[in-house]
């Protein structure tokens, strides 16, 4: 897995923390709040997609009134006291942070998520303390499965692209890592078991855990 890699690159939600149940609450009180009936396939329709295309995009199909930056204003206040207090760490993530910074491999993020949420999961975990980098897809022209944050972060790493690994949690994040031309190793999340089967097709590696990963230090 580490053969010839100098940077691991991990997208955010699903990946490093487990939040992204939270945000089908956020967006039932959301919709329900404004009289619309939330349906499970929005999730799907969304995916990959930056903080702001997300905005841009509910607010064309569901005919909303507030524009994009207060919808994303309006997300980020509903979602920052979860960020900060509520989202736990993916099982075995300190421990692989850890072990990475020891064996001196660069590390960034690369995400779909706002910096106001960026800002407050760092607040409870300090990913500033591993991270050489964190990108939004919001900082760059397309979000997932476009490679455009993926490629963003390597420059921002100054490492080149097929020296990358991303660990992603979703089809289309998994997808922009490999557009990229990078590694990607898959990771189980609750919220995308039933892409599993896809995940590990498109994947060069899956994982159920980080804890698999602790008896690779010798590789790395």
């Amino acid at each position: 897995m580490f053969d010839k890699i100098e940077a691991v690159i991990f997208d955010l939600d699903g990946t490093l923390v487990d939040s992204m149940g939270l945000w089908r609450e956020i967006d039932i009180e959301f919709l329900g709040e404004r009289g619309i009936t939330y349906h499970d396939d929005l999730q799907e329709k969304i995916e990959g997609m930056s903080f702001t295309e997300t905005a841009r995009f509910c607010k064309e199909y569901y005919c909303l009134s507030e524009s994009v930056e207060e919808l994303k204003a309006i997300w980020n206040q509903m979602a920052k006291q979860k960020y900060r207090y509520e989202v736990q760490l993916k099982s075995g993530v300190k421990d692989f942070l850890d072990l990475l910074k020891q064996r001196g491999i660069k590390m960034g993020i690369a995400t779909s998520n706002s910096e106001e949420l960026i800002q407050a999961v760092n607040d409870a975990y300090h990913f500033d303390a591993y991270m050489s980098c964190i990108v939004t897809a919001c900082s760059v022209n397309k979000g997932k499965p476009a490679p455009d944050v993926y490629l963003e972060a390597a420059r921002q790493l100054e490492v080149a692209p097929e020296a990358c690994l991303v660990f992603e949690d979703i089809v289309k994040g998994i997808e922009a890592g490999k557009n990229a031309g990078m590694k990607v190793c898959a990771v189980e999340d609750a919220y995308s078991a039933f892409q599993r089967e896809r995940k590990k097709e498109i994947s060069d590696y899956y994982i159920e855990t980080y804890e698999e990963l602790k008896d690779l230090a010798g590789q790395i």
